[in-house]
C-alpha cells in the first residue's frame, strides 16, 4: 500500500509541475501559484463541510499550517534559482529535499533492510539525474545554490509535516484545507507585495483574458498538488517514511517524461540513464 500510494504521489506531482511549468510561460509564476490553490481550497472547503471534517480540528493542524507556509516560500525559492541558473543545476538539486523525511525516519527508529538501503540510493541518483544535471558550462552563483537548497529543505519539510497532520480520511481533508488557505495568504501577500514593487500579477499579452482561459488547467495544477499531498501522507502512515518519500520523490522523471511525450522534448543521455535508475530503484524498494 505504501509503494503504491507513494508511486501516485510521484504521478500527481509530476504532472502538477509540468502544468505549472507550461501555465508559467504565459502568466507569472506567483499567479499560477495563487490561482490554482484558491481552486483548490474551495473545493476541499467544500469536501471538508460534506464529509464534517470540521470535527477533526485538534492541534495536529498545526502542522498543515506550517507545511501551508513552508510551501510558498520554497517554491519562490526554487522560481528564482532558476531564473538565475543554469537550470540543469538547480532543477536536479531542487529534488534532494527528499533527505528531510528520510532522516526523519531515519531519527525515529526506522531501519531499511539492505535491499531498499540499496533501492533509496539508486532511485536518489536516478531522481537527481533525471533533472538533467549540467556538468559542464556556466559557473553556478553562490545565490543559486543557497536559494535552491532552501527549496529543497522547504520541500522535504513539507512532505514531514503532512504527513503528521491527520491521522483519518476527513482529518486529511482538513489538513489539506487548512494547508491550501495558509498557501493561498503567504502566496497571496508575496504577489501583492511584487506588484506594489512594480511586477505584473497578469500576462502583458491578453491580462486577465488568458487567466481566464486557463482556468480548467489551473484547477487541475491544484488539484493535483493536492491529491498528491494525500496519498503522500496516506503512504507516510502506512509503511517506512523512508520508502513513501523515496518513491513520492520520482516525480522529475515524470515531469521529465511528460514534457517529452506531450511537448516532443527530446530527453538527454543523462536524463534517460536517471529515469532507468529511478525505476531500478523502486523495483528495489518494493521487494526489499
Amino acid at each position: 500500500m505504501t509503494a503504491l500510494f507513494a508511486l501516485a504521489t510521484s504521478l500527481l506531482w509530476g504532472l502538477a509541475d509540468f502544468g505549472g511549468g507550461v501555465l508559467t510561460r504565459r502568466a507569472p509564476a506567483l499567479t499560477v501559484v495563487v490561482v490554482s490553490q484558491v481552486i483548490a481550497a474551495v473545493v476541499l472547503g467544500v469536501i471538508v463541510m460534506a464529509t464534517g471534517g470540521w470535527s477533526e480540528a485538534g492541534p495536529q493542524l498545526w502542522f498543515a499550517v506550517a507545511a501551508g507556509a513552508v510551501g510558498p516560500v520554497a517554491m519562490l525559492s526554487f522560481y528564482k534559482a532558476l531564473a538565475l541558473g543554469p537550470m540543469g543545476v538547480v532543477s536536479p538539486l531542487g529534488s534532494l529535499g527528499v533527505a528531510v523525511p528520510v532522516s526523519i525516519g531515519l531519527v525515529v527508529g526506522e531501519r531499511p533492510g539492505l535491499l531498499q538501503c540499496a533501492g533509496v540510493a539508486v532511485a536518489v541518483a536516478g531522481i537527481v539525474m533525471a533533472g538533467g544535471p549540467q556538468l559542464r558550462g556556466a559557473p553556478v552563483q553562490r545565490q543559486a545554490v543557497l536559494l535552491t537548497l532552501v527549496a529543497a529543505f522547504g520541500f522535504g519539510a513539507v512532505m514531514a509535516l503532512i504527513a503528521e497532520a491527520s491521522t483519518t480520511v476527513t482529518g486529511l481533508f482538513l489538513a489539506l484545507f487548512v494547508q491550501r488557505i495558509t498557501n493561498v495568504t503567504v502566496g497571496g501577500a508575496a504577489l501583492y507585495a511584487s506588484v506594489r514593487r512594480g511586477a505584473r500579477a497578469l500576462p502583458p499579452d491578453g491580462g486577465a483574458a488568458v487567466v481566464l482561459a486557463a482556468l480548467p488547467a489551473l484547477a487541475f495544477v491544484g488539484l493535483a498538488d493536492v491529491a498528491a499531498n494525500g496519498t503522500y501522507s496516506i503512504a507516510a502512515q502506512h509503511g517506512p517514511v523512508t520508502v513513501a518519500a523515496v518513491l513520492a520523490s520520482l516525480y522529475p522523471v515524470v515531469t521529465a517524461l511528460a514534457a517529452r511525450g506531450l511537448l516532443g522534448e527530446r530527453l538527454r543521455g543523462v536524463q534517460a540513464a536517471g529515469a532507468g535508475l529511478a525505476l531500478l530503484g523502486t523495483v528495489l524498494l518494493a521487494t526489499g
